[in-house]
C-alpha cells in the first residue's frame, strides 16, 4: 500500500451518503480526482450535476514542493467548493489540506471511492397488494428489488455487498424472505443469491436457460409463463433473451422488473455472453423480446430496470422507472426494423464491465471469491447497456 503524506491540519470531509444525497438532489458537485489516470478512466464519480477534473496525487506533491499549489488549483474545472477524491480517502485528505491552506474551499470524500461503492439508496414502487423496494447503488448504477406481500418477501437481483440490508429491510416490514431470484447471470457485479438464500433459508431461483449455461449450484429453475408466489400474489416470469440467453423479467401487478433487457435510457447490450461472434444472434433475440414479447403489455406498465446510467433521470420519488409507453415513444428500438437494430447495436458497444469474465465465473459457481475479493472485482460502472445512441 502506498504511503501518503499526512495533512498538516484538520480536513473537512463529506460522507459518501451525503454525496449521494447531493447528487440525487441535482446539486452541483465539483470533483477533483487525485488517483492515477487508469483508475480514473475505469471509474469515477459521475452525474448530470458533476464537474470532474483529474490531477494525480504526485502532481500535488510536486506543487507543494515548488510552492505552486495555487497554479495547480487553477486547473480544476468548475466553480465553488472542491470535493477531493481518491481510492480510500488518504491521498485526497492531503490534497484537500493543501487547497485549504491555499485559500480554497476544499473537502475530502471520507473513505474515498471504496466507501462510495458501499452506498445504497432505496425508493418504494407502490403496487397492490405488494410493496416493491428498489435498491440502487449510486456508484455503479446497479438496481435490485425487495418485493413484500403480507409476511413474505422475494428479493430480485441481490448484490452480495448488500445482503444484510435486504434481510434487515424485510424484517422491518414484518416479512420473511422466502425466495431469492436472479434475472440472469450477471457480468457486472457479484450476485448475493446464494449468500442470501443460505442466510435466510429462502429458495434460490434461476432461469432454466441460465442453469443450462453452466450454473453449478443447486437452484430451482423457472421458465417463461411460470409464477413465483409471494404472499397472496405472484410474479409472472417473462423470458426476454438478448442480453443473455437466460434473461427473464418478472411482471407483478402492472410493474415489470425488467432486469437487463430494457432500461429507462437505453437497452441491454448483447455481447457479454457469447462475445462479438454471438452478438448478432442475441441482438436479434433482444429485438424480438422488446418489440414482440412485450407487445401485449399496456403502455401504463411501469418498467423497473436492473441498471441505470449517470445520465438517467429519476422520478420525483427517487426511483428509476418509467411507463412502457414512454419508452416506446423515446427509445430507438421501437421505431427500427430488426435488421437495422441488430446492425447498429453490434457496431457500437461500450467497454465491457471490469473483470466481467471472472464475475460471470463466480456467479455461475465455477470460481470462489471471499467478500473482500468480490467487492474489489465489481468496483466500476456496470456497462451493461448498449450505446446511448440507441435512445435517440
Amino acid at each position: 500500500m502506498t504511503d501518503y503524506r499526512d495533512p498538516e491540519g484538520e480536513v473537512a470531509s463529506l460522507s459518501p451518503d451525503a454525496l449521494a444525497d447531493r447528487l440525487a438532489a441535482g446539486e452541483p458537485v465539483r470533483v477533483l480526482d487525485v488517483r492515477n489516470r487508469d483508475e480514473f478512466e475505469a471509474w469515477h464519480v459521475e452525474g448530470p450535476s458533476v464537474t470532474t477534473t483529474l490531477v494525480p496525487y504526485m502532481k500535488w506533491v510536486q506543487a507543494d514542493a515548488t510552492d505552486s499549489v495555487a497554479d495547480r488549483a487553477a486547473d480544476v474545472d468548475g466553480e465553488g467548493p472542491i470535493l477531493v477524491v481518491c481510492a480510500r480517502g488518504e491521498a485526497s485528505a492531503y490534497v484537500a489540506d493543501l487547497l485549504d491552506r491555499a485559500g480554497h474551499d476544499a473537502t475530502n470524500l471520507d473513505g474515498g471511492m471504496e466507501a462510495w461503492a458501499r452506498v445504497s439508496r432505496t425508493a418504494e414502487l407502490a403496487t397492490d397488494p405488494a410493496t416493491v423496494v428498489q435498491y440502487r447503488r449510486p456508484s455503479t448504477g446497479c438496481l435490485g428489488y425487495l418485493v413484500v406481500a403480507g409476511d413474505e418477501a422475494v428479493v430480485v437481483d441481490p448484490l452480495r455487498a448488500f445482503v444484510d440490508r435486504y434481510v434487515d429491510d424485510a424484517a422491518t416490514r414484518g416479512a420473511e424472505i422466502t425466495t431469492v431470484v436472479d434475472t440472469h447471470v450477471h457480468a457486472d457485479h457479484v450476485s448475493g443469491l446464494r449468500e442470501l438464500a443460505d442466510r435466510t433459508g429462502a429458495t434460490p431461483v434461476v432461469p432454466r436457460m441460465s442453469i443450462e449455461r453452466g450454473v453449478t449450484y443447486d437452484a430451482e429453475p423457472i421458465i417463461h409463463g411460470e409464477e413465483l408466489a409471494v404472499g397472496d400474489t405472484a410474479m409472472e416470469a417473462i423470458h426476454l433473451p438478448g442480453h443473455t440467453t437466460g434473461m427473464t423479467a418478472f411482471l407483478l401487478d402492472g410493474l415489470l422488473l425488467a432486469g437487463d433487457s430494457l432500461f429507462v435510457e437505453s437497452v441491454a447490450r448483447p455481447d457479454l455472453e457469447e462475445g462479438a461472434d454471438g452478438a448478432p444472434a442475441l441482438a436479434a433475440q433482444l429485438y424480438e423480446s422488446l418489440t414482440a414479447r412485450l407487445a401485449d403489455l399496456p403502455d401504463e406498465t411501469l418498467v423497473a430496470p436492473g441498471h441505470y446510467s449517470p445520465d438517467a433521470t429519476p422520478r420525483e420519488d427517487g426511483a428509476y422507472a418509467a411507463p412502457l409507453g414512454d419508452l416506446r415513444d423515446r427509445l430507438a428500438v421501437f421505431s427500427m426494423d430488426r435488421q437495422s437494430f441488430t446492425g447498429r447495436i453490434v457496431m457500437d458497444t461500450p467497454d465491457r464491465p471490469a473483470n466481467f469474465q471472472r464475475i460471470v465465473a463466480i456467479n455461475l459457481g465455477l470460481e470462489d471469491a471471499d467478500d473482500e475479493d468480490a467487492f474489489e472485482l465489481e468496483l466500476g460502472p456496470n456497462n451493461c447497456a448498449a450505446s446511448p445512441d440507441l435512445a435517440d
